[in-house]
């Protein structure tokens, strides 16, 4: 049986992920770790929280076994290029760093297409970053999810995607838009699945194969 931390579980994929969490009955408690408090806490989730993430991590002391990173913003979102470089590159390594800490062997975390730490491109070289961190902490099993651009519902609506998404739900491949519950479906899937050692990156065209399969 699953103990497992996610942070992120507001967001747009870690929400779905939270809420196929608490219905899979292989994951026995589940710890979102969040700047703001969770309504509706279901019986099998605790949520410490506070408005700097690190310190809600600092929280959690009970052992865990898989941890999922969902946490991801825009520049234009964070206010920033530091804000940017904290929420995506600083807390994700602090989640991880947690997790560690606490016992866990596997990580899976939500990057996106182009990560490239030695990308022209400041988003693209952040994810980069961010991957290459997570990689040097030699996790037994690490997950990087890097899907498109992401489908569904957000609390706060992003303008570029609102433009772009219908453009790219035509295109081939890997460029081709996701639905963020299909990241969650097949980031749980491989989570549960026979363990598989070492860097496992799932690209955009992957994951929603992986989904497919699960529906």
């Amino acid at each position: 049986m699953t103990h497992v931390l996610i942070t992120g579980a507001t967001g747009l994929v870690g929400g779905h992920l939270l809420r196929m969490m608490v219905q899979e009955p292989r994951i026995i408690h589940i710890t979102a770790a969040t700047r703001r408090p969770l309504q509706d806490i279901p019986a099998k989730v605790s949520n410490p929280y506070d408005p700097q993430l690190t310190d809600a991590l600092a929280q959690v002391t009970a052992p865990v076994d898989i941890v999922f990173c969902c946490l991801g913003t825009t520049r234009r979102e964070a206010g920033s290029k530091e804000a940017f470089v904290h929420a995506d590159y600083t807390l994700v390594v602090d989640t991880a760093l947690t997790g560690q800490r606490l016992g866990a062997s596997q990580m899976l975390v939500v990057s996106a297409m182009g990560a490239n730490a030695r990308s022209p491109f400041f988003y693209n070289r952040v994810k980069g970053e961010m991957e290459e961190a997570l990689i040097a902490q030699q996790w037994p099993r690490l997950t990087i999810a890097r899907p498109s651009m992401l489908l569904g519902d957000r609390e706060n609506r992003r303008l570029n995607e609102s433009l772009l998404a219908p453009l790219f739900g035509f295109l081939p491949g890997n460029w081709k838009s996701i639905d963020a519950r299909d990241v969650a479906r097949a980031m749980l899937n491989d989570a549960l699945a026979p363990a598989t050692q070492g860097v496992n990156i799932l690209s955009s065209a992957k994951l929603r194969e992986m989904a497919a399969r699960q529906a």
